[in-house]
C-alpha cells in the first residue's frame, strides 16, 4: 500500500457503548462517578502511604505504585469517553488514538509487573523472613519499578511503531470506548499478520510468565503457611497476602474475560462491557479492597482525614 494512503488517513471513530441519545446521560453519570471514585481513591491509598512512616515498607511502595498507574490507566481512556458523550462528537484524530493506545499498553504492562512485585514480595516475607530486609531492599524494590516501567515503555514502543507502518482506507468506525489494538488493527487495509504474531508473543511473556511466577511465589506461601503450627499463625500469615491475592484474582480474571469475550462472541457490545470491567471497573475496587482488608491501610487513612480536618 502506498504511503499517501495513510497519510490521507486522519481520524478514528470510537462508537462506545450505545448511540441511543436516551442512554448517553446514565452512561456519562455512571462513568463520571467510577472516574472520580478510581482518582481519589487510589490518590487517598498514595497519600496515606507517603504521610505513614510505617507503611514504608516494600510492600506498601508497590502499591502506591499500582495506585498511580491506575489513576493513570483510567486517565488515558474514560476523559475522552466522557467529552465525546458530552458533545456527541465520537472522532478521535489519528495522532490522539495512537497515543492513548500506547499509553494504555504501558499501564497495563505496568500492572502485570507491578502485582508479580507484590507476590515476590510477599513470597519473600512469608517464605525467607529472615532475609527479607537483605532482599526487599529499597535499591531493589526500585529497581524492579524501573524495569518495569522500561520494559512496558518498550513493548508499547514497538506496538506503536508497527502501527504507524499500517496504511487504513477503509471503515475506520472502532466498535469500543478506547483505542484498543486489536481494534485498531481490524481496521488495517495493510497485512496485519506480524502484528497480531506479536500480541500474542507478548501476551505469553509479558502475561503469563508474570502470571507464572504469581501462582508459584503463592504455592510456596501456601506450603510455608500450612506448615505454621497454630491456626492464628496461619491467618496471620494469610491476611498479609489476602488483599493482594484478591486484587490478583480480579485483574486476571477480567483480564481473560476480554480475551475469551473477544475470541468466542461477536458481539462487540460484550467485549467492549468485558473490556470495561478490566480496564475501568478493577482500578476503581483496587482501592476498596485493600482498605476494607488491610488495617494498617485503615488506620492510615484515618489519620490522614484526621489530619486535614484539623488543618481546615
Amino acid at each position: 500500500m502506498a504511503p499517501g494512503n495513510q497519510t490521507q488517513f486522519t481520524e478514528f471513530i470510537l462508537l462506545g457503548f450505545s448511540e441511543e441519545p436516551g442512554q448517553q446521560g446514565p452512561l456519562f453519570g455512571l462513568f463520571l462517578g467510577i472516574y472520580l471514585v478510581t482518582v481519589v481513591g487510589n490518590l487517598l491509598i498514595i497519600l496515606a502511604i507517603g504521610s505513614d512512616s510505617h507503611l514504608h515498607t516494600p510492600m506498601y511502595f508497590f502499591l502506591s505504585n499500582l495506585s498511580f498507574v491506575d489513576i493513570c490507566m483510567v486517565s488515558t481512556t474514560v476523559p475522552k469517553m466522557l467529552v465525546s458523550i458530552l458533545t456527541q462528537n465520537k472522532t478521535i484524530p489519528y495522532g490522539d488514538c495512537l497515543a492513548q493506545m500506547s499509553f494504555f499498553i504501558v499501564f497495563i504492562g505496568l500492572d502485570h509487573f507491578l502485582l508479580t512485585a507484590m507476590a515476590y514480595d510477599r513470597f519473600v516475607a512469608i517464605c525467607h523472613p529472615l532475609h527479607y530486609t537483605a532482599i526487599m531492599s529499597p535499591r531493589f524494590c526500585s529497581l524492579l519499578v524501573l524495569l518495569s516501567w522500561i520494559i512496558s515503555f518498550l513493548d508499547s514502543l514497538l506496538h506503536s511503531l508497527m502501527v504507524t507502518q499500517l496504511s487504513f482506507c477503509r471503515d475506520h468506525e472502532i466498535q469500543h470506548f478506547f483505542c484498543d489494538l486489536a481494534e485498531v488493527l481490524k481496521l488495517s487495509c495493510s497485512d496485519t499478520l506480524i502484528n497480531f504474531v506479536l500480541i500474542y508473543l507478548v501476551i505469553g511473556l509479558l502475561g503469563i510468565l508474570p502470571l507464572t511466577g504469581i501462582l508459584f511465589s503463592y504455592s510456596q506461601i501456601c506450603s510455608s503457611i500450612l506448615k505454621v503450627p497454630s491456626a492464628q499463625g496461619k491467618y496471620k500469615a494469610f491476611s498479609t497476602c489476602g488483599s493482594h491475592l484478591s486484587v490478583v484474582s480480579l485483574f486476571y480474571g477480567t483480564g481473560f474475560g476480554v480475551y475469551l469475550s473477544s475470541s468466542t462472541t461477536h458481539s462487540s457490545w460484550k467485549s467492549t462491557v468485558a473490556s470495561a470491567m478490566y480496564a475501568v471497573v478493577t482500578p476503581m475496587l483496587n482501592p476498596f479492597i485493600y482498605t476494607l482488608r488491610n488495617k494498617d491501610i485503615k488506620d492510615a487513612l484515618r489519620k490522614l482525614i484526621s489530619r486535614i480536618a484539623s488543618s481546615q
